[in-house]
């Protein structure tokens, strides 16, 4: 679950923010101290999930080609990205990437603009209030005011943004899900309602024939357990679990020998344990679910091994972790289905919630359809009166 110590958490994020974006070092080879003017590499293929994405990427990897910056942020400390002693290093960036940053500043000035545009037109086509500082948030990340280039200021509220949005983004993809779960729920009872008894009762009862059918698998091992690991070791490696090593089990799944497991690292050491609960060809397994099983796990094995809390798991965390008593953990792993995500409570809210929205969405269709038999009779009259007036030219 979301975790309550963002702020003194900031600066390591930032650290393991570039890790996972630009998972693959740029050879120092590479890094000339006049840089080239050049086209950036091709989209990395992991996605932060954020509004910015792209522009934060493009920034990170233009910073990247700066030997004096990359080093800076190698050896940066919590206490110096909190006082913003990481971004003052801007003004020590070759003026060819300077003048590549301010490019990039102006596009996602001119992408805002277009996107704010839309979503007040949208907003007051609804006769909704619009909510200006909701959309001025989307500015957050850059500095407005200064609209032409990239400076100290720009990069620093850059790091606060990706760091503080980050920080809630699973919160907001375990909403997402529970909102969708609520709204599968409501569409199946509204199709109750509307069905014969004979055929409610049926329908009920394939309901919970699935549910059971859904709930029938293997043991789910404990994400992170010495069990699951060597599950993987076995299964997806080929290796005797008699011969598990933890060592060579990291180094294996290290997939891009950087030192740290990130998070999509971690991920996708559970895809064995997902299969045993989901499979897409059932109608009783929701891939979506799946998903949200593997946002849990991962959380789960974060929560008690990476303990300096930079969204990263290195090497010395996982060698400590497999010592841990949670290591042996033989428990089962309780599923989505043994955790009830909202109560009937939440559940009616959320319908009451529908029921307003489509209220709305009434009221507005009656208020476009008297709008049009309004215009449809302006529009008659004036025919009728350029008729009118034909004849009259026509007899002079």
């Amino acid at each position: 679950m979301l975790r309550t110590d963002a702020v003194a958490r900031c600066g390591l994020i930032l650290l393991s923010l570039w890790q996972c974006i630009h998972s693959v070092p740029i050879s120092v080879e590479k890094a000339k101290d006049t840089p080239k003017q050049e086209e950036l590499d091709p989209p990395m293929s992991a996605d932060t999930g954020l509004h910015y994405d792209r522009y934060l990427r493009e920034v990170i990897e233009y910073l990247e080609k700066d030997p004096h910056f990359k080093e800076k942020l190698k050896n940066a400390n919590i206490d110096d990205i909190k006082q913003g002693k990481l971004s003052k290093e801007l003004d020590f960036v070759h003026h060819n990437l300077r003048t590549k940053l301010d490019e990039l500043k102006r596009d996602e000035m001119n992408r805002l603009r277009t996107l704010l545009k839309a979503k007040h037109d949208l907003q007051e086509g609804n006769s909704h209030a619009v909510d200006h500082q909701a959309l001025l948030k989307q500015f957050e990340h850059l500095n407005h005011m200064n609209p032409h280039t990239f400076e100290v200021e720009d990069l620093d509220r850059l790091i606060k943004s990706a760091t503080n949005d980050l920080e809630h983004f699973d919160k907001d993809r375990h909403d997402e899900f529970k909102r969708y779960e609520m709204m599968k729920e409501h569409e199946r009872r509204e199709r109750l309602r509307n069905m014969s008894e004979e055929d409610r009762k049926k329908e009920e009862q394939h309901f919970e024939e699935m549910r059971k059918k859904h709930a029938d698998h293997p043991k789910v091992n404990h994400p992170g357990s010495e069990n699951q690991l060597k599950e993987v070791w076995h299964e997806a490696d080929g290796l005797d679990p008699e011969d598990f090593d933890a060592k060579t089990f990291f180094k294996i799944h290290d997939t891009n020998g950087d030192g740290f497991f990130d998070e999509s690292e971690l991920e996708s050491l559970f895809t064995k344990e997902l299969e045993k609960v989901y499979n897409p060809a059932n109608e009783e397994d929701d891939m979506l679910a799946m998903e949200e099983e593997r946002l849990r796990m991962r959380e789960h094995v974060m929560n008690e091994v990476d303990t300096n809390k930079d969204r990263l798991v290195s090497l010395s965390e996982f060698m400590a972790a497999t010592k841990d008593d949670n290591f042996q953990e033989k428990e089962e792993w309780e599923t989505l289905d043994q955790n009830p995500l909202y109560t009937e409570e939440e559940l009616r809210e959320f319908e009451q919630q529908l029921a307003n929205e489509a209220s709305d969405i009434s009221m507005k269709a009656a208020e476009l359809q008297k709008q049009k038999e309004e215009l449809e009779k302006k529009e008659k009259e004036l025919n009728s009166q350029k008729m009118e007036l034909q004849q009259r030219l026509e007899l002079l």
